[in-house]
């Protein structure tokens, strides 16, 4: 028999995730749950026309916690993907305006308010259900899994970030083994230690001039450093395109977690109480750290500290409070400085209202 998975938040990412899954022939049943205004029952029929599944959608506000635990408690899902978001990082990218832009200069920190409300619903209601599954999510892991693990609110893994910088060394690995005349098929272990604010400049090729800065690539058992290979592939774009790498990379994570899988060795975001994005093994369901040899994970968690600064965060305090860096402060001066105070977790929803009033200036 295969698995049921749930996937909450069926916007564009979620939707790839949905098709993705359906693909493997693992899954039997996909629930699909968000606010589709009215395209949600098109989008199961679609799934359940396409592959040899039950896909079936219900219409979730997925910041009712009362709601959620009641899809949880009837889905009985063996694994919960979260993908919802109150808006999509990429809407700023639409809107040419000065605001705009410097809301996503100041770095993504700054956008946590609408990401934090739904993530943090799905966890507590996963929390009062009792659910002992697994729960991937894939909203900015690398800042609001650790918001999560200081409040024990802690998604199971994250997605994206990382998972995409392994594929990407391996597409660099791999030409670089067929020009050499060898056989990609043995490709080695390939890990990373990377952070969600170098994606932009993998994305597109641009290796750093200062090595300190680059995503550290680690090939082979000996884990030998290679930082090149995650930069050497062709140049892609770093908008709405990029959620087809996203979720691509991501997958081969959501099916080691499924009941009865293999165990993979790859890097992903969101580890619990970790910053960033670092090598792991999943088995069984459980995800644990697989650094390389010679790799201190303090001097990782300070690396990824520093990391964290360029998306505008400056600390995450023990009750999950986030504190932004002066650079963001002073970015959001002119325009609400409140965007840029410290934000509880309780607090998300109603600093998203001044986000969206900004927005729609």
């Amino acid at each position: 028999m295969g698995a049921t998975v749930l996937i909450i938040g069926v916007g564009d990412v979620g939707g790839r995730f949905a098709r993705l899954l359906g693909g493997t022939g693992e899954v039997d049943r996909l629930v699909l749950a968000g606010m589709c205004h009215g395209e949600g029952p098109f989008i199961a029929g679609m799934m359940s026309s396409c592959y040899d599944l039950l896909a079936e959608f219900h219409e979730l506000d997925a910041t009712r916690q009362g709601d959620v635990e009641k899809l949880i408690r009837d889905a009985k899902p063996d694994l919960i993907v979260q993908s919802g978001t109150l808006i999509s990082p990429f809407i700023l990218f639409t809107h040419n305006d000065a605001n705009a832009r410097a809301i996503v200069g100041a770095g993504l920190g700054l956008q946590v308010s609408a990401q934090i409300p739904v993530l943090k619903t799905v966890m507590e209601a996963v929390r009062a259900v009792g659910f002992e599954g697994p729960v991937a999510n894939i909203s900015f892991p690398d800042v609001t899994n650790l918001l999560l693990h200081k409040i024990g609110l802690a998604p199971t893994v994250g997605l994206g970030n990382a998972n995409m910088m392994v594929a990407r060394s391996r597409d660099g690995l791999r030409r670089r083994m067929i020009a050499a005349g060898e056989d990609p098929a043995a490709m080695p272990l390939i890990r990373v230690v990377g952070h969600h604010c170098q994606v932009y400049g993998m994305l597109q090729s641009q290796i750093p001039e200062d090595p300190a800065d680059r995503i550290r690539v680690y090939v082979g058992e000996d884990g030998v450093r290679d930082d090149e290979l995650v930069y050497s592939g062709v140049p892609l774009r770093s908008d709405w395109t990029a959620n087809e790498i996203t979720t691509c990379a991501a997958l081969p994570v959501l099916r080691a977690l499924l009941p009865g899988a293999a165990p993979l060795r790859t890097s992903c975001p969101g580890i619990p109480g970790l910053p960033g994005g670092y090598p792991v093994r999943i088995s069984d369901g459980k995800v644990e750290l697989d650094l390389p040899p010679g790799v201190d994970l303090d001097e990782a968690v300070a690396f990824h500290t520093r990391m964290m600064a360029r998306d505008g965060v400056e600390a995450i305090a023990d009750d999950g409070t986030i504190s932004y860096t002066g650079a963001a402060i002073q970015a959001m001066g002119a325009i609400d400085p409140k965007l840029a105070e410290p934000l509880h977790p309780d607090d998300a929803a109603e600093r998203f209202k001044n986000l969206s009033a900004v927005l729609a200036r």
